[in-house]
């Protein structure tokens, strides 16, 4: 499988990459986020959110498990990572198949509940603010947002 990669200098650059790619999508875009702690997930988040024209602050759902912002397309952020011990289905598809975006940190913990059709972004951390994001696009549509991002 092809997959794409960029490296930032700044959180301000992982945000300004994450914003490129909200101006391409469209409901029902899933992305995964993995990375260890303090990688920079809801940084990408905020990107997104930017890109979507979301005006609220954006933080970790950490504690609530999914927030939901408003913007050219509801944002959908989900932190599962309080639910690896638990197993449970809380209705996963009604944001997956939803009128908006959802983005799911630590999704590799609800692997069995994500769409086949999704963009899986691992961000590595290599200093302090350096980067390395990857990109792994699953599905047509995932295929052709990638050709046109990295072209």
């Amino acid at each position: 499988m092809k997959h794409y990669q960029i490296y930032t200098e700044s959180a301000e650059e992982t945000e300004q990459f994450a914003a490129e790619l909200a101006e391409l999508l469209q409901a029902g875009d899933v992305i995964t986020l993995e990375g260890d702690l303090g990688a920079g997930k809801t940084t990408f988040t905020k990107g997104l959110a930017k890109g979507l024209h979301i005006k609220r602050v954006v933080k970790s759902p950490t504690f609530t498990i999914i927030k939901e912002y408003k913007g050219r397309l509801p944002l959908y952020h989900m932190d599962v990572y309080r639910l690896q011990e638990s197993g449970e289905d809380l209705g996963f598809d009604e944001y997956f198949e939803g009128e908006g975006v959802t983005v799911v940190e630590w999704a590799h913990l609800i692997k069995e509940f994500l769409p086949s059709n999704r963009f899986e972004i691992t961000i590595r951390r290599l200093g302090e603010e350096k980067r390395e994001i990857t990109l792994e696009p699953n599905g047509e549509r995932c295929k052709k947002v990638c050709e046109e991002l990295f072209k």
